[in-house]
């Protein structure tokens, strides 16, 4: 029999259990005892834990309001360091001859925030950057200050991608071309002569092996870009011809993102050394081979091979791919190479967490069984469904659950035909939708006493659930869980000292049914609602979204011009304090307005017209113009988002 949770049994291990954030949070996130969602982001530092609820009202001091996107720089930091510690520790251990060097793909998160603090925070490691078009290359050349780092350029290359690329090189950068197409490497060569800068150049290779998951297209021999084996010969012959062939130093693959399975990054980590291998024994010159990106992030927290998981730790990637690189080249006597990765989910993916208020709730009104008691004399003056619906509720039994289930849909369905062709009054139908959520209720109490309730039963609770009305935008700011039905954390920020007795699904502030989130990370599994707690009159309810720093923010579009959110960065002390390093004011309604081509201005004057012709017309006074117009003046500067 399941245990009923109660406020005097129920404790924060309790909640920490429940929402799997010690599972998911990669030792960064905990629960405090007073029932505090906390951060933990200095390395090696466990006993610096500092609240959020508490960096919440500093923000609310400081007159921020929801929702925000919170940003820990010190877990970038870390993560940086976790990478390639990681990287050190499997290279010594393995006596690998080669180095390790990071690149951060730009367009996981292109914002210059982000971008900046990865070049400084990755600088003693020599890590670098990936782009993919000449706006990325630019921002990446502002941001990089380490020479050592590798800049790699990826994606579809013109003449003017090329130059400035080049003129990076002579920079003294260590700026990679990969050759994506087989024409790009005679445009290269071109520029490269024009300007008299000597390039160095990388192929990606079209590897047979795939892998699973969203982006599965990735990688295998018809993915998007990329050289077949002939075609990469076919560059080894051009730039023999050209005298060249000591330029071609990398040679890269992208699998795809998200892997969660280390049996299919071994297999393409042990095809891609073959090739490497075969590169050099062509006389190529080499020394870099690159890992693409994919370095999973295990957002459910089950380290299962699941989309949303990954079945292996940061320390067993490196090893598996350094085994499997130095078991081709070994063999092959060929010297190891410097492994790149472009590890870019896993490095921003735990650095931003979006905060939002809960707004309102809406609930299932089922009243209470007292309320709809019928005698026999009362019962019989009832509509015919009505009475057949008082009879299932009489019945229900532990033994006949699912039976009255079924009955209880057929019965509620059928009246709802009946009220449809006019059979039955308003007031009639009422009374049997609020027959119909008794019976529910009834059969999930009685449910719960089961060991091992039938499965098609679980469905009541989606059923039952309440909609908690969120600040915020999913299309905004959380645009993967509406296309991909990507899975993020979501818990309560406080109050984790306290049962949380509602079920509950999410709905955002937009005026769009997919503008929800009825899927959840769950202990063995995905559930369809959340646990949360009711709404105190006159407190905020905070919840928050973890592991959304990778794709989110450049991926969220304008839906119901509702724009980017407020954005509070924070640095936590080695005394266990923290301060607020930056602030970003999110769009208010004129920046919105502006990016689909409107001109606030002119929309001020278009008001300012109409309010006095309202005044001509005796439908206001001059006062009330002026009061109208102030209201207008003050929401076109507001906030998008919903303001207490």
């Amino acid at each position: 029999m399941a245990k009923k949770r109660t406020l005097q049994s129920w404790s924060v291990e309790d909640s920490a259990n429940l929402y799997g954030i010690r599972e998911w949070g990669a030792d960064y996130f905990d629960v405090a005892p007073n029932g505090d969602v906390t951060v933990r982001p200095i390395k090696n530092k466990r006993n610096i834990n500092v609240s959020i609820p508490e960096i919440i009202e500093g923000m609310r001091e400081r007159g921020l309001g929801m929702p925000v996107l919170l940003r820990i720089e010190n877990i970038l930091d870390s993560q940086i360091s976790r990478l390639h510690e990681a990287f050190a520790k499997a290279i010594k251990t393995l006596g690998y001859r080669g180095s390790y060097r990071g690149v951060f793909p730009i367009k996981v998160n292109q914002q210059q925030q982000v971008v900046e603090k990865i070049a400084q925070y990755g600088a003693r490691y020599h890590h670098g950057l990936e782009v993919g078009s000449k706006a990325e290359l630019l921002a990446a050349i502002s941001q990089l200050r380490d020479l050592e780092a590798c800049l790699v350029c990826n994606g579809y290359k013109d003449e003017e991608f090329i130059d400035l690329g080049l003129h990076a090189r002579r920079m003294g950068f260590k700026c990679f071309f990969v050759v994506e197409m087989p024409r790009e490497l005679s445009l290269i060569l071109e520029r490269a002569k024009a300007l008299g800068v000597k390039p160095l150049i990388g192929v990606r290779a079209k590897l047979a092996s795939k892998a699973g998951g969203h982006w599965t297209e990735s990688g295998g021999e018809r993915s998007t870009f990329g050289l077949t084996a002939a075609q990469i010969i076919d560059v080894v012959d051009e730039l023999r011809r050209h005298d060249m062939l000591d330029c071609f130093q990398l040679l890269h693959y992208h699998l795809g993102s998200q892997l969660s399975n280390i049996r299919e990054i071994r297999a393409a980590a042990l095809e891609a050394s073959r090739v490497y291998a075969g590169l050099v024994q062509e006389g190529v010159t080499m020394g870099y081979l690159d890992l693409g990106g994919g370095l999973a992030v295990d957002y459910d927290g089950s380290r299962t091979n699941f989309l949303s998981s990954r079945n292996y730790s940061i320390d067993e990637y490196c090893m598996d791919v350094l085994e499997a690189v130095m078991s081709i080249l070994d063999e092959t006597n060929v010297p190891h190479p410097n492994i790149i990765t472009e590890s870019g989910r896993a490095t921003v993916a735990y650095y931003s967490l979006l905060i939002f208020n809960i707004l309102d709730v809406s609930r299932i009104e089922y009243g209470d069984e007292h309320d709809i008691y019928l005698d026999k004399e009362a019962l019989s003056q009832e509509y015919e469904i009505i009475r057949n619906l008082y009879e299932v509720l009489t019945n229900i039994t532990i033994r006949n659950l699912q039976e009255c289930y079924n009955d209880a849909i057929y019965y509620r369905d059928e009246m709802r035909q009946h009220f449809l062709h006019g059979k039955v009054t308003l007031r009639q139908r009422t009374k049997a939708e609020r027959l119909f959520w008794v019976i529910i209720k009834r059969i999930a109490t009685e449910r719960n006493k089961m060991p091992n309730p039938h499965k098609n039963l679980a469905e009541i609770d989606n059923a039952l659930a309440d909609i908690y009305y969120g600040n915020f935008s999913v299309f905004q700011s959380l645009p993967d869980s509406w296309a991909i039905n990507q899975l993020f954390p979501i818990m309560p920020l406080h109050r984790l000292n306290e049962v949380p007795t509602r079920q509950a699904i999410i709905s955002d502030i937009t005026c769009d049914s997919d503008g929800r989130i009825d899927r959840f990370i769950a202990p063995h599994g995905m559930k369809n609602t959340l646990d949360l707690h009711d709404l105190k009159e006159g407190e905020e309810y905070y919840l928050g979204v973890f592991l959304v720093g990778a794709y989110q923010e450049t991926l969220g579009d304008l839906h119901n011009l509702l724009g980017d959110t407020n954005v509070v960065s924070v640095r936590v002390d080695e005394d266990g304090g923290f301060e607020f390093v930056r602030e970003i004011h999110g769009d208010s309604v004129s920046d919105i307005l502006s990016y689909v081509e409107y001109d606030p201005r002119r929309i001020m004057e278009d008001l300012r017209a109409l309010a006095e012709e309202s005044v001509r017309a005796g439908r206001i006074t001059p006062s009330d113009r002026y009061n109208i117009l102030q209201a207008f003046e003050a929401g076109i500067r507001g906030y998008t988002y919903f303001e207490r």
